[in-house]
């Protein structure tokens, strides 16, 4: 559903004017008052009786200023004078400097957006707002969770809260604070990180949680500043994460780790390769069901000695598809880096693997591997690859990443098949750990 600022920006002049036209002039006045009409979807509270409101999203998608209206909502009645449905509410930020510049006196805080005859005053001794009606709002900082001791609340809004010090112990005395009023509810707006906190309340039954990308709200954020985030961050795990506002988590064991990952970007251009070769690791099954077809382009530097090579992944082209359609995109995958082989696991299909390929080019190099070890254990060398710094990765492939981050040293964590993964595991098995057998007629089957 449409916005109503969606539905102006794309409405003709005469139909605005035709609306425009159509208010009072009190409605008219309030118009601008009115965040329902404003707000973009992921702004607006879900419906239902719910505890924790989870305002998820990248930077600068609009979630301060949800928070400031989830805030007046609140504590605003029919007049300036009147209650709201909350009186008590608790502001709770990183430190008591953010929550007052950015929650209450920020471009998109609680000041900001009241309007003229319901502004609260702020009480900087104090350090609380205080509304006409008698609503007040103290601040409190997660640099010190016992202040939370003590006082009581019907509401709360926690910002930023993946980031917060002491983030679980503020979190708890907050709950053990919000004891006034039939239902006390709060909200939390935060850019997601991989915190065991964020986590649990998102697990939590009496949460509702809803999640924007920063280039939603691309009508309030300057171009180039777009264009720039985009351009240097899209399509890796930190843009995931920044940008798409997208939970990554970090899972106990994990081979590959959240600083293996983001150390490995490539922030050069590309070296001149020796070798490229394309690895595929086919699906049990085909169709639009089945788990995706890894397809996964590297390539290596081979200066030195082989214990000294460096790779680069240079492309995840996985698809869900057909055998037909993953073995045409795989040979379009060599075609585009002029790859010097295709590397195909063969424990699923057997020769039905190369003939699908061979049926799209008769003649494509192909090299066909059979896995006698478990996936965590052919993925182990490889992460030893990126523990020595021997590995870099282009940008574009935050869903290959994301599948590394759910490989342990006890097997698969993730949902589905690691099949993007299993790919990378053959592409650098070919080209750094086996480079022996690499150079093998293609006729030859390597076991």
């Amino acid at each position: 559903m449409k916005s109503g600022a969606a539905w102006l920006a794309s409405a003709t002049q005469d139909q605005v004017d035709a609306f425009l036209a159509e208010l009072s002039e009190n409605a008219l006045m309030a118009l601008p008052w009115m965040f329902e009409f404003w707000a973009l979807p992921h702004q607006l509270p879900p419906e239902g009786a719910w505890k924790t409101w989870v305002i998820m999203g990248g930077r600068g998608a609009g979630k301060t200023r949800a928070g400031a209206e989830w805030v007046r909502a609140e504590v605003e009645g029919p007049t300036p004078e009147a209650p709201g449905r909350s009186r008590r509410l608790a502001l709770v930020g990183e430190t008591v400097d953010q929550v007052r510049e950015v929650m209450i006196f920020g471009d998109s805080g609680i000041l900001a957006c009241s309007p003229p005859d319901r502004v609260p005053v702020w009480e900087a001794g104090r350090k609380r707002l205080v509304w006409k009606n008698g609503a007040t709002a103290q601040v409190f900082s997660a640099h010190d969770p016992d202040s939370l001791r003590g006082p009581q609340f019907d509401a709360a809004w926690a910002d930023e809260l993946a980031k917060w010090r002491n983030a679980q112990e503020t979190w708890d005395m907050l709950q053990f604070a919000l004891r006034l009023g039939d239902n006390p509810r709060q909200v939390v707006t935060t850019t997601p990180q991989n915190v065991g906190v964020l986590k649990a309340i998102l697990k939590n039954p009496s949460t509702v949680m809803t999640h924007a990308p920063t280039a939603a709200n691309r009508a309030n954020l300057a171009a180039s500043f777009l264009e720039e985030v985009y351009s240097r961050y899209a399509g890796t795990r930190q843009g995931e994460q920044e940008l798409e506002g997208r939970l990554i988590e970090e899972v106990e064991g994990a081979l590959w780790t959240a600083k293996m990952i983001a150390d490995c970007q490539l922030t050069g251009e590309v070296p001149e390769l020796d070798r490229i070769v394309v690895a595929v690791d086919p699906p049990v099954t085909g169709g639009p069901k089945s788990d995706a077809c890894g397809i996964v382009v590297a390539g290596v530097v081979m200066t030195g000695p082989p214990q000294t090579w460096r790779a680069v992944v240079l492309e995840d082209a996985s698809i869900r598809g057909s055998p037909q359609q993953w073995a045409e995109a795989a040979i379009a995958a060599m075609d585009r880096h002029r790859a010097d082989r295709l590397v195909a696991e063969v424990n699923q299909g057997g020769e039905l693997v190369a003939q699908v390929i061979r049926q799209v080019d008769p003649l494509v190099a192909i090299r066909t591997v059979n896995a006698a070890k478990g996936k965590h254990l052919r993925a182990e060398p490889v992460a030893a690859l990126y523990e020595q710094g021997r590995v870099r990765h282009v940008r574009g492939l935050a869903r290959l990443e994301a599948q590394m981050g759910q490989m342990t040293i006890s097997g698969w964590r993730g949902e589905g098949s690691p099949d993007r993964l299993d790919a990378l595991v053959w592409a650098l098995t070919d080209l750094v750990l086996d480079p022996a057998r690499s150079f093998r007629s293609p006729g030859i089957r390597s076991l």
